[in-house]
């Protein structure tokens, strides 16, 4: 494959429409990001919804028989519902791959007993409601880190700020990324900056956005982002497969997302959802081939990062005053 530039135009039908008289206008350079990851690569790889041994095992089987390279691999239900023998076994088995395991933390309002969210207006959707929420989100974290895990995922604003401060100061590692879940993702330039700034190594937007939203994005942030090709039903189940190659082309550096429509929620994991758990992670690395063979095909695949590669680089922060 000849390396063309990262930001070439690169869709789908394009030579046969253009022979019809049908081709779409030039791509504007000036829409494409001109950021990347610390080490080269304009786009990673995210298997999610891996919710415990089993399925990471059954992801890393069928990523070597499909030839699904992986950076990061991502957990939904919490650290609080694996043992501290899963944690260290999820964690081992990443760590022998070169893959990044990012583990959701604590309490969540769409479990407490809080009413609003489940009110119409979904009133404070997934955050921490109080300070014992809080509180048991710093206990996942700290849980997790000495168990081996440096990927942190929130879904609340100031349980980021917190772990951001806790790991300048120290009291958790200070190569622990933290990662925005989709659940609240900014939908603004404005917002996708506050974030970066609160502490987000990587930011997961929803999968709605327009590729010109994608381009504001990156007009003031170059803070790593996380994206659904394929996102869940409870998420939109949005297919945006055939985009792929412009969504990494507007939003470098991007982390490529591979969900699963028209599937069950599996949140919060037991084993009385094992079968639906492990044939859907297996299903998801199977929708990342396609993906991947949708960039081979449209010339963009030669611009993924180094496998290995986790951090996001120098990023923008508020002062924490610590």
């Amino acid at each position: 494959m000849t390396d063309a530039s990262a930001t070439a135009a690169r869709r789908p039908g394009e030579q046969t429409l253009t022979a019809l008289g049908l081709g779409a206008p030039a791509l504007d350079p000036a829409d494409a990001s001109p950021h990347a990851f610390p080490g080269g690569g304009r786009w990673r790889t995210e298997i999610p919804s891996c919710e415990g041994p089993e399925a990471l095992a059954v992801v890393l089987d069928e990523a070597a028989r499909l030839d699904v390279p992986i950076h990061r691999i991502s957990q939904g239900s919490g650290v609080w519902m694996l043992t501290d023998a899963e944690i260290t076994e999820m964690a081992g088995a990443s760590a022998a791959r070169g893959i990044e395991l990012c583990l959701f933390t604590g309490p969540r309002g769409t479990w407490d007993t809080g009413g609003s969210v489940r009110s119409d207006s979904r009133g404070a959707g997934l955050r921490a409601r109080g300070h014992d929420a809080v509180a048991g989100c710093v206990e996942d974290a700290v849980r997790a880190t000495e168990l081996g895990v440096r990927c942190l995922l929130v879904a609340d604003e100031g349980v980021l700020w917190t772990l951001h401060r806790a790991r300048t100061t120290g009291l958790i590692p200070a190569d622990t990324t933290l990662k925005v879940s989709a659940l609240i993702g900014p939908v603004n330039p404005a917002s996708y900056a506050v974030f970066e700034r609160l502490g987000a190594d990587s930011v997961n937007v929803p999968s709605d956005l327009t590729l010109d939203h994608l381009t504001e994005i990156r007009r003031v942030s170059g803070a790593p982002m996380d994206m659904y090709i394929e996102a869940p039903d409870d998420l939109g189940g949005y297919v945006r497969m055939y985009e792929v190659a412009e969504l990494i082309r507007r939003g470098a550096p991007l982390y490529l997302k591979f969900g699963l429509s028209k599937a069950p929620g599996i949140y919060p994991y037991g084993h009385h959802l094992r079968e639906l758990t492990l044939a859907t992670a297996r299903e998801r690395v199977r929708r990342g081939r396609l993906a991947l063979d949708l960039l081979a095909r449209h010339g963009a695949a030669g611009d993924m990062a180094p496998l290995g590669s986790r951090l996001a680089g120098p990023l923008h922060r508020f002062p924490t005053g610590a």
